[in-house]
């Protein structure tokens, strides 16, 4: 009996795996579960950041007086995205921390 294509492919693989560090084996099965978590973090970060450092201007704003009218609502959505950005963050944590156990 011969072996086919398919037979022949998943061999490969197995033989592969077997070859790799347990480490490297263990977070390429994590990143093959949730794919591009790294990238969802660092752009939550990245937006979170942005969100400080709006709010940071707004505030000032607020506390020199000056043009209160359009700099609270700015300053809320600030503090909004900043917020929200820590919320996913979490999330994300709380997810990846429920898959490695």
């Amino acid at each position: 009996m011969t072996d086919s294509p398919t037979n022949k492919s998943n061999s490969k693989r197995k033989n592969k795996a077997k070859q790799l560090s347990p480490e490297k084996y263990a977070r390429l099965k994590a990143e093959a579960e949730a794919p591009y978590r790294g990238l969802r973090k660092f752009i939550y970060l990245a937006f979170g950041a942005s969100g400080f450092i709006g709010g940071v201007i707004f505030l000032a704003q607020l506390a020199a007086r000056r043009e209160v009218a359009s700099a609270l609502p700015n300053f809320a959505l600030q503090v909004g995205v900043v917020a929200l950005m820590v919320f996913l963050f979490r999330l994300e944590d709380k997810k990846e921390s429920k898959e490695k156990k």
